[in-house]
């Protein structure tokens, strides 16, 4: 692997790691060289999915928590950054869909969503970037989505969501500049992963999806990979306040 892209002595930090998007760009981290952090809410799973890791030779950890959980973040980061005496990497990837018609959709369910999505993001960015000003800078990847720019019918709280985070990556990436620490978001299109079942089994939705992607078909999962690694190898060192689109064309098609 190029020098540019090795993540060796790396401690990055992945929410939302056990299954999907989360799983995948932690894997691809691993083998570039990190100590990966799996973060989920069932320890059981996380144990699985770190002793896999682990059995390729790679370096991986285990950390259940829910992010919605405040003080918990608060526990769990300064409590990794000491077991592995430093953090150098946060992928806030953790995140829900809720689908409904905006008249059934009850305000309990648009507060999780964003709770979830947004909420959790700049809690976890908060804690993290007080571990990586110590040490003299970090790198924080939020995890949006094609449905920030763009909007669909009956998912009003994640689009509100995610057109957050990617306004939340551009403000920290301006505010935490300064103390050597750069905030990008990658912003997935149509993946065919674990929340995505029911659409990617509806035959109807799989032909729109490739009748509106340039590339015609649904991402996979590991084709995530390559951007999380890049944005935290010194390939990208000059980057920071980005939104890196990986969605097969779909946001530039009109």
């Amino acid at each position: 692997m190029s020098p540019l892209f090795s993540l060796d002595g790396k401690v990055i930090l992945v929410t939302g790691a056990s299954r999907g998007l989360g799983w995948a760009m932690a894997e691809a981290l691993a083998q570039a060289g990190a100590m990966v952090v799996l973060n989920g809410r069932d320890p059981e799973t996380l144990r699985s999915r770190a002793e896999a890791l682990r059995g390729n030779g790679w370096g991986a950890d285990a950390e259940a928590f829910d992010v919605t959980d405040e003080a918990a973040v608060t526990r769990a980061i300064p409590a990794i950054a000491e077991r592995h005496g430093r953090l150098d990497g946060l992928i806030a990837n953790a995140g829900v869909q809720h689908r409904r018609p905006l008249a059934e959709f009850e305000t309990a369910d648009f507060e999780r969503v964003v709770k979830t999505n947004l909420e959790a993001p700049f809690v976890l960015a908060r804690e993290a970037s007080k571990v990586m000003a110590r040490q003299g800078g970090g790198r924080i990847v939020n995890t949006a989505s094609v449905m920030g720019p763009l909007g669909r019918a009956t998912i009003s709280a994640y689009v509100a969501s995610k057109g957050g985070v990617a306004s939340l990556t551009r403000a920290l990436a301006v505010e935490l500049a300064p103390q050597g620490i750069q905030v990008n978001a990658i912003a997935p299109g149509f993946f065919a992963t674990e929340m995505n079942t029911a659409l990617t089994q509806d035959a109807e939705f799989t032909r729109f999806i490739e009748r509106r992607t340039p590339m015609a078909r649904w991402g996979r999962p590991e084709e995530i990979a390559g951007a999380a690694v890049f944005l935290m190898s010194d390939a990208a060192s000059y980057v920071t306040g980005h939104v890196l689109f990986v969605d097969g064309g779909l946001t530039v098609q009109v």
